[in-house]
């Protein structure tokens, strides 16, 4: 017998195990093609309160517009596990998105009592477009986090209204969940009214119970007003809900997110990636033969509903937490000044897991089904197959739907610009690693509008000592606002079009000082050496010569400008000058003869021997 439970034990952990691979393995897959390099915007103002504030500041912000003190205890934790590994983030995301698929898994294969069902509710969850913050960004995080807690309390609540007897540990836990998600994100507090409608469902007596979550409340709000000095949430870009808020936006909004359960992208693109009306017409086929697969599936739920008597007052119950759960998200994410994709990402959350209990119902065995028990497996197993392809049909409608918006990202109002400083991590510290501190960063214009905060942030992040000191951002209008290109310097250029930087550091060497023959990048010349320069606003060339040997005091270099003999330089010390006059902003061809060359040298790279060291300056 003990055998037996053993292996009974191990082909269910078998399952689970298998299902959150595939699930994990999905969130990879379709993520792929996400990734940070570099921080920005409010990633980078949270890397920067970490770096600069002590752990009690940095968690118990006093005094700011927000109180997220268990987010800020999260990201703490996390920022100093990543460190200076930037592109870590992503990965960290997109694991925390499997576990919350898998969560979904369980309670949507709780609902429906099927396992196909339930998967399905973890894979459309992973598939959905509106994860794009969630893994995109640092601040994907609070998200993620605030999502796993408001769906923790939709489970606690329906386990406390269905199983038998007085389940307090389910209430006491959703009770717990609710006061932790009003201190990740405040938006969640609008999940107060359920807790009432589970004790009222229950028909609760205990007075104590009932005053339970208003004391939560109350003590939220009071935490809020010493904390912050309002009890009035912050709203979106810096304004403040009580001060944006109608009734017709709230109006306005809900309707926004209605449609956006429905698969309808009625946002601006630069918030939902591509508005409705510029969908094509393929999707929108999609989305209406997926929306007629939630319809035929409601429908069934609905027929169920009027015709089993016996579990009507269940299902209504059950069917109202569901709403109400979804209909509070959607109520806190329309009374600012805009619909966000990320904000609608738990009441579609909610939506898949009422589906799931939806088909749960249809399949159940009806009271008559009950009684003639040798005939009802037909029907009952008939139904499940229904539900099971309905919901993948809707799965199969939704992929190429929801992969044709996941391609329409770069619209989003953020995602271009985390392109950038992506692509201005890669060009810089990607490519040059460590060497890059210390480096002055010419950048050819700014139209991307880099801040100075950015500018002087920005490099510090891939300091393990957080301070990239001797690195320098500069923004200039043309090669002619610096002088020639040094190993200290960099040099980029914006690229629009890709949203992106190039590495012209070489480039412009080149451009700058081109070594035609004789002239080496450590500076080395030959006995005979060629160089093209690009003078300064003031036309001078400063010339700057080393020789490391000893002089006999008969060395002379000849110097040739433009073909034209220009000065015979009496090399008489280790270290000599002159300067070359030409017009501003032309390139001279420099041409130098040498007498004498570097006996100790190891080596030649040209046809003529090692003769001293040049280095050029054109301001």
């Amino acid at each position: 017998m003990e055998e037996k439970n053993t292996g009974l034990r191990f082909y269910r952990w078998k399952d689970e195990v298998i299902a959150a691979g595939l699930l994990l393995a999905f969130a990879f897959f379709v993520n792929r093609e996400i990734r940070i390099a570099g921080l920005f915007m409010d990633d980078l103002y949270l890397w920067s309160c970490f770096g600069e504030q002590s752990f009690a500041e940095f968690v118990f912000p006093l005094g700011s517009t927000r109180f997220r003190f268990l987010y800020y205890l999260a990201a703490y934790l996390e920022l100093a596990f990543v460190g200076s590994h930037v592109t870590w983030f992503v990965p960290i995301n997109i694991l925390l998105n499997g576990a919350i698929a898998y969560t979904i898994f369980r309670f949507g294969r709780r609902l429906s009592g099927n396992t196909i069902l339930g998967f399905a509710c973890g894979f459309l969850y992973l598939l959905s477009r509106m994860s794009c913050y969630q893994i995109a960004q640092v601040y994907g995080l609070m998200e993620s986090l605030a999502l796993w807690a408001a769906i923790g309390i939709l489970y606690c609540l329906y386990q406390f209204i269905n199983e038998p007897g007085r389940q307090y540990r389910y209430y006491g836990l959703a009770c717990g969940l609710y006061f932790a998600v009003c201190f990740i994100h405040e938006r969640y507090m609008v999940l107060l009214p359920l807790l009432f409608l589970a004790l009222l469902f229950k028909k609760e007596k205990k007075v104590w119970n009932w005053l339970l979550p208003l004391a939560l409340f109350g003590a939220v709000q009071l935490i809020r007003f010493f904390t912050i000095g309002t009890v009035s949430p912050a709203g979106t870009g810096g304004t403040d809900v009580a001060d944006t808020v109608s009734l017709s936006s709230v109006l306005h909004f809900m309707t926004q997110q209605v449609l956006y359960l429905m698969g309808i992208n009625t946002g601006e693109a630069y918030l939902s990636g591509c508005a409705w009306q510029d969908t094509p017409r393929y999707v929108k086929l999609l989305t209406a033969g997926a929306d007629l697969a939630l319809l035929f599936l409601t429908a069934a739920f609905v027929i169920r509903l009027f015709l089993d008597k016996r579990g009507r007052r269940t299902y209504l119950k059950n069917s109202l937490l569901f709403v109400g759960f979804i209909g509070g998200c959607i109520l806190c994410s329309s009374v600012t000044i805009r619909v966000e994709l990320r904000w609608v990402y738990v009441s579609m959350t909610g939506c898949w897991l009422y589906l799931a209990y939806m088909c749960g119902v249809i399949v159940k065995k009806t009271q008559k089904e009950e009684e003639q028990s040798s005939s009802s497996f037909a029907p009952v197993y008939s139904r499940a197959l229904a539900c099971i392809g309905t919901v993948l049909v809707y799965a199969a409608l939704m992929i190429p739907a929801e992969s044709f918006y996941r391609g329409c990202y770069s619209n989003l109002y953020f995602w271009n610009s985390q392109q950038q400083y992506n692509s201005l991590a890669d060009e810089t510290y990607g490519k040059y690693g460590d060497a890059v501190f210390g480096k002055t960063i010419y950048i050819l214009g700014n139209s991307y509008g880099v801040t100075d905060f950015y500018a002087d942030t920005f490099f510090k992040v891939f300091d393990p000592a957080r301070k990239a000191e001797g690195t320098e951002v500069r923004f200039v209008d043309s090669i002619r606002d610096f002088g020639q290109v040094t190993e200290n310097m960099l040099v980029l250029r914006e690229d629009p079009e890709f949203h992106g930087y190039q590495d012209v550091t070489e480039l412009v060497r080149e451009m700058k000082c081109e070594a035609v023959y004789g002239y080496y990048g450590d500076g080395w010349m030959d006995e005979s050496a060629r160089i093209r320069v690009m003078a300064g606003s003031t036309g001078r060339i400063q010339l700057q010569f080393y020789y490391p040997g000893v002089l006999t005091g008969k060395e002379v270099c000849a110097i040739s400008v433009n073909g034209e003999p220009a000065q015979q330089l009496a090399v008489e010390n280790s270290t000599v000058q002159t300067e070359i006059a030409v017009a501003p902003y032309s390139i001279a061809q420099l041409d130098f003869e040498n007498n004498f060359y570097y006996k100790d040298a190891l080596e030649q790279r040209g046809e003529k021997r090692f003769s001293m060291i040049l280095e050029i300056t054109a301001d």
